[in-house]
């Protein structure tokens, strides 16, 4: 007898594996749609490799689209790139072990006595929880801040800290830049496009940290709390108005003759490991496009929701600027 051609055959049921597949991954925002790798666009080759991060995060990938897309077609020539440093371009751990900040520095060197050691950790117990605490409002936190540095500061100015010692405190302590720096500083240098470090910190550590990495470019200039020396080179006082966490906007709004000259980079990319570094680019004139990226260290759970609030783009746990490298090398290209 012959067979019917036409009759329908049994419908095949989908294997658990082949179920699985068909599901759209779980992230916080849908991925694009694949398309055979002849078919995509530069960019949206270069989207697909960044979104391929295990550890970046992005609660709205549309507008990172638009803003990259729209920096991309008005040219390298008007981006600026500003940056926070302590655990933003420098690591939060290295090895399971917590890696210091600039203040930390000194903190653990020999140029400070033990007792001034106990006292300074004794202020970041009490203040650092403060800091991180996802319950206070900046205002709240603001006045506990600058209690913290000043007293910080005070310290530090008491113990006579000697200009000639610093270089032997930042070679013997454990700070690292994150992985990927070199690749990071040596390209903002190849294609002059300005780096603007905006810390907390003290600067005066700060640039001896990338001048031992041998990163201190002429591109690089540095916002930062500044130590005061006498004649006989011991620190004396900070110079200036004091730079905290949650000051940076008029910190940035005070600099306007350094974004007055940079009038024409319109296009700012901004990193950043707390919330207070949102406010880096307040003295940028005539704005077109920020892209935030933010490092998420410590505390994931408790703030994750009101980093994606706030950041582009959230790197959780990760310890490298691989992701920041690929952005600039995409909007250099």
């Amino acid at each position: 007898m012959r067979k019917n051609k036409n009759k329908r055959q049994p419908t095949k049921r989908k294997t658990a594996s082949q179920t699985q597949k068909s599901k759209r991954p779980r992230n916080d925002s849908p991925k694009m749609t694949e398309k055979d790798s002849s078919e995509l666009t530069p960019f949206e080759i270069f989207f697909q490799k960044i979104e391929k991060f295990s550890k970046l995060h992005m609660k709205d990938r549309d507008r990172v689209q638009e803003i990259l897309q729209s920096m991309q077609k008005a040219g390298s020539k008007t981006l600026q790139v500003i940056s926070d440093f302590d655990m933003t371009l420098t690591r939060f751990e290295y090895n399971g072990k917590r890696c210091p900040t600039c203040h930390n520095i000194l903190e653990r060197s020999d140029v400070i006595s033990s007792d001034c050691k106990k006292k300074l950790q004794g202020l970041l117990d009490k203040y650092y929880p403060i800091e991180i605490d996802t319950t206070l409002s900046v205002e709240e936190k603001l006045p506990l801040m600058v209690e913290w540095w000043t007293k910080a500061h005070e310290l530090l100015v008491n113990q006579k800290i000697k200009k000639d010692g610093l270089a032997k405190a930042v070679r013997d302590s454990d700070a690292k830049l994150r992985d990927g720096y070199k690749d990071f500083f040596d390209h903002l240098h190849e294609h002059s496009i300005p780096l603007l470090i905006f810390s907390a910190g003290i600067g005066d550590i700060l640039e001896e940290v990338i001048r031992q990495t041998e990163v201190f470019h002429p591109n690089v200039k540095v916002i930062s709390n500044y130590m005061d020396f006498d004649e006989s080179g011991v620190l004396k006082a900070f110079k200036g108005e004091l730079i905290h966490i949650y000051n940076k906007r008029e910190g940035a709004l005070l600099n306007t003759g350094h974004f007055q000259e940079l009038r024409t980079q319109t296009n700012v990319l901004l990193l950043g490991d707390s919330l207070g570094d949102l406010n880096m680019a307040d003295g940028v004139q005539d704005m077109e496009n920020i892209l935030k990226i933010g490092f998420l260290n410590d505390k994931v759970e408790e703030r994750k929701q009101s980093y994606l609030d706030s950041y582009d783009i959230v790197l959780i746990k990760d310890e490298s600027l691989d992701v920041p490298n690929a952005v600039i090398r995409f909007l250099t290209e």
